[in-house]
């Protein structure tokens, strides 16, 4: 069991602390233009992102106990081949789903 004080001091830290990365960004350098490779280079962030988030549930996911999963495979490269084709990020989002449910059937 966690001590409540631990509890409010882990809280209370890490809102500190991302108040702070946000002000430096928002309060100290917000009013000045950022230099052009710092912009070019934050504009990937996004998309840097959901990589990172996305391949640990497809490649180890926690409802198979960590073993790699045919049917996720299957609606990660339908979703990527489908956004990819498409640029459609909804229809990309519909189409793993069914992969996935559709793996699931035929493989479960």
């Amino acid at each position: 069991m966690i001590d409540r004080g631990d509890l409010w001091l882990v809280i209370i830290g890490l809102g500190l602390g991302s108040y702070c990365l946000r002000f430096l960004f928002l309060g100290l350098v917000g009013d000045r233009p950022l230099p052009a490779w710092l912009t070019r280079h934050l504009r990937y962030t996004a998309v840097a992102m959901m990589p990172a988030l996305v391949a640990p549930l497809v490649a180890w996911p926690a409802a198979t106990g960590g073993q790699t999963d045919p049917a996720r495979l299957l609606a990660a490269a339908a979703t990527l081949g489908i956004g990819m084709l498409t640029k459609n990020v909804i229809l990309a989002i519909l189409s793993g789903a069914v992969a996935l449910l559709a793996g699931g059937y035929l493989m479960g």
